[in-house]
């Protein structure tokens, strides 16, 4: 026994900071282990309460309005006269997500999880392996065999913002009523979702950003963007904020160029920070990465031994299905020291749930003629098949990126329809190494499905395609 564990309130097998991603590490294969979980927040973690699952929740409704707005391109006299804010919110967070969250937790904390205890405060390090918390408002010192970080990411809030009202994506889908004008700093994920979140539903939107809007998309996508944003929102880009100022019902900007925007409500949607550098970790010898990352390596070990990470809080990538993948990984890891395997960070895709949907993975086309590929591009409108014709689509688009010299697929982008849904086959593509010359003629193509702009966006590649006689 050390020191440290001899003075501490609690010793156990296993402790993992964060009820995200990290509350699903305790598997059967842990039964006999003694567990501690820290969660000073709601259960479920970012995803759950904040981001990827209310958020969609929000779009379905933002999907329907916008599509009730634009149905006159279908011969349809259909009227959107406006949402039930409350009752969205009601029916997201009263009857959904929060009910989630509290049973999650209160499974930790019954007779399901009998070897689990569950710590509400926040926690710090204060030695090797030892931290502090608390229970109930009871401070608490515990030690661990092994460590997990799944300590999550917050919201980046600038200094200027400080100065006025401003709302972040932790609390903008609880207001009490919609807004009708909403200022939105920021140009990446969150800011589009919410952007198109609220101006579908009625608000009228304006978006400051520094740079261009999803500026890492590849380019023919990114440049497609932000011209259907510029005749949807007021935008005004390549510029900063210099200073905020409010009144009691209206919260104003002034940018770098002098310029002033006005909204009734302000979201700050600049990205996440990695939460480590609230958790004193130079005190157990764990180093972090010069852009906030908790450092760690190819298999999940922070610094300190024993100690892992893995989620928001040290992933390269702020995306929910690659946090779960790394707990996967992390409890494999764990379990089998002998037979390691590393962090799932190949092919990772993502989608944006803005207007038009972003779904992308692997490289753009910059990126593989950087790499040395010998390179082949297709782009494919949505309009020009079938289904395109049925929705009347006027701005979707599909890029494939492919090496010409092997038939493999290098990067698939897709912005449109059901982007999110369609791109699964090129993931599946890129995951085991299909070769595109052989790929579109070994299967059927359900016509008239919206799945034949794959196929065509396959077929524009200049690539020697194998037929398959009958197909």
């Amino acid at each position: 026994m050390t020191d440290s564990t001899a003075r501490a309130d609690a010793h156990y097998d296993l402790i993992i900071l964060g009820a995200g991603s990290g509350n699903s590490i305790p598997t059967p294969d842990f039964d006999d282990a003694s567990i501690a979980i820290i969660e000073e927040n709601r259960f479920g973690g970012t995803c759950m309460n904040v981001g990827c699952i209310p958020t969609k929740m929000y779009v379905k409704a933002a999907d329907l309005a916008f599509e009730a707005q634009h149905a006159s391109r279908l011969n349809l006299d259909v009227e959107y006269t406006g949402a039930d804010w409350p009752g969205i919110v009601t029916r997201v967070f009263d009857r959904r997500i929060d009910l989630i969250a509290q049973g999650g937790e209160e499974f930790r904390r019954g007779d399901g999880s009998p070897n689990v205890t569950v710590y509400d405060g926040h926690a710090t390090f204060v030695g090797p392996k030892t931290l502090a918390t608390a229970q109930g408002g009871v401070e608490k010192t515990i030690t661990g065999e092994t460590i997990i970080i799944a300590a999550g990411s917050r919201a980046v809030v600038p200094d200027w913002a400080r100065a006025v009202p401003f709302h972040t994506s932790d609390d903008i889908m609880r207001l009490d009523r919609q807004p009708e004008s909403l200022t939105i700093v920021g140009g990446g994920f969150i800011a589009m979702e919410f952007a198109h979140i609220f101006q579908s539903l009625g608000t009228t939107v304006r978006l400051v950003n520094r740079s261009p809007l999803l500026r890492h998309l590849d380019r023919d996508l990114s440049e497609h963007l932000n011209d259907i944003a510029a005749s949807t929102y007021e935008l005004h880009l390549g510029r900063t904020v210099a200073s905020a100022t409010h009144t009691e019902d209206s919260v104003t900007l002034t940018l770098d160029d002098g310029t002033q925007v006005t909204s009734e409500a302000l979201l700050v949607a600049m990205g996440r920070r990695p939460n480590g550098d609230q958790l004193n970790l130079q005190a157990a010898g764990i180093e972090m990465r010069d852009d906030g990352r908790i450092r760690v390596d190819d298999y999940g070990r922070t610094t300190a031994q024993g100690v892992w990470a893995l989620g928001d809080v040290s992933s390269p990538y702020q995306l929910k299905h690659v946090a779960n993948a790394e707990t996967r990984t992390v409890r494999h890891n764990i379990l089998h020291p002998d037979s390691m395997v590393p962090m799932p960070h190949e092919n990772v895709p993502y989608a944006v749930f803005t207007h038009p949907q972003i779904a992308t993975v692997g490289l753009t086309e910059a990126e593989a003629r950087d790499a040395g590929h010998d390179v082949t591009v297709a782009v494919q409108r949505y309009g020009d098949v079938a289904y395109g014709w049925a929705l009347e689509d006027t701005t979707g688009i599909v890029k494939l990126v492919a090496d010409r010299s092997t038939g493999r697929l290098l990067g698939a982008h897709y912005m449109g329809p059901q982007a999110s849904t369609l791109i699964q086959q090129m993931i599946t593509v890129l995951a085991y190494d299909l070769d595109l010359r052989e790929f579109p003629r070994k299967q059927y193509w359900i016509h008239p499905a919206l799945a034949e702009v794959t196929e065509n966006a396959i077929l524009g590649l200049d690539l020697d395609f194998v037929e398959v006689p009958g197909r």
